[in-house]
């Protein structure tokens, strides 16, 4: 099978008319000295600022994050951000990549993830073609063959290079996803980017960062994470959002909702959360339901509206089935309730 390949959001993707290419060129940095990542230290002077700067792009952190998140700025030190799927981890990065104007690049994990496909390969079919147009013209000259058929025009950069790519104006945010997804051999390739933001390229030398790139790592804890990658994190475990939180994060990202029913929809996933199932809802779960119940023009919950729309907030047959009926009654009368 082809392995997938990696998602990556840069510069050009986030503006769509953007040129072609970097305005500064695409030349890798080979200087010993790395600059600091100064725009988010100087855009944030207290957790506060951070804080309400969050708030301003509709999420909601507890002081807990914030302050972790300010630690990641100002330290210039990876967050590696663990818990349950839906509560928001991968959000983080796109908020502050919004926050500090800066590209989002984002490498997606997967099993069977490589060096290859995470940090940069040669674009070998071009390379092919190179070679082909030498022997045709006659141009046989060997070290320059050799030097320009490893040359950057042939270098692919995948996420990892990209974030420490001297293109970037500034630093960008490196979204590494669900970090526990991909082969344990992937994190000792993300210790050398980790600890001193550098790649090496055999045929190109080591490629140093320009600017230190703000790091989100994500895992789902499917696995423990090696104690190495760890330690070169700082770390913050997001567990599901109290009522109130909940409340608040739905009010911010789905205004359109009626205060009422937005407060039972809050009840019932949070005591969805309380029963045992497979896999309980998730904050983005929470926020699906919402924008689905307005899209069917729900007042306020109904046993019939609940079952019909079970399959929004339930992923796996098994929970839908424990949930219909009599558990399903109970929530709906406890959240009528609440919303009251």
């Amino acid at each position: 099978m082809t392995p997938q390949a990696p998602v990556v959001d840069t510069w050009r993707q986030r503006d769509p008319s953007a040129p072609s290419a970097p305005p500064n060129g695409s030349r890798l940095s080979t200087a010993t000295e790395i600059a600091p990542a100064e725009r988010g230290l100087r855009a944030f002077s207290a957790v506060d600022d951070l804080e309400a700067g969050l708030r301003d792009h509709k999420y909601v952190a507890d002081r807990g994050l914030a302050t972790t998140l300010y630690l990641t700025l100002k330290l210039q030190k990876p967050l590696l951000l663990e818990g349950e799927a839906g509560v928001g981890k991968t959000e983080i990065a796109k908020v502050l990549a919004d926050l500090l104007q800066t590209p989002l690049i984002r490498l997606q994990c997967y099993e069977g993830l490589d060096a290859a496909s995470a940090i940069y390969e040669w674009d070998y079919p071009r390379q092919m073609l190179y070679l082909r147009t030498i022997e045709a013209t006659g141009a046989l000259d060997r070290d320059a063959v050799r030097h320009d058929l490893f040359g950057e025009e042939f270098l692919l950069k995948r996420p990892l290079l990209q974030a420490i790519d001297a293109a970037h104006e500034r630093a960008p945010v490196l979204l590494i996803d669900e970090v526990d997804r991909a082969d344990q051999e992937l994190e000792a390739f993300l210790l050398e980017v980790l600890s001193d933001f550098q790649v090496t390229v055999p045929e190109l030398g080591t490629i140093r960062a320009e600017h230190v790139p703000v790091v989100i790592l994500t895992s789902n804890r499917t696995r423990e994470i090696h104690d190495a990658l760890k330690r070169r994190c700082l770390y913050h475990w997001i567990d599901f959002p109290s009522f109130e939180k909940e409340f608040r994060i739905l009010a911010a990202k789905v205004p359109e909702a009626p205060e009422t029913l937005s407060r039972q929809i809050v009840a019932f996933t949070q005591a969805l959360r309380e029963a045992d199932l497979f896999k309980p809802p998730g904050m983005a779960e929470t926020l699906d339901w919402a924008r689905a119940l307005l899209a069917l023009g729900t007042a306020d919950l109904s046993e019939s509206v609940v079952d019909d729309s079970l399959g929004v907030i339930l992923k796996y047959q098994e929970d839908v089935d424990s949930v219909r009926g009599e558990l399903a009654r109970n929530l709906i009368a406890r959240s009528l309730l609440v919303g009251a």
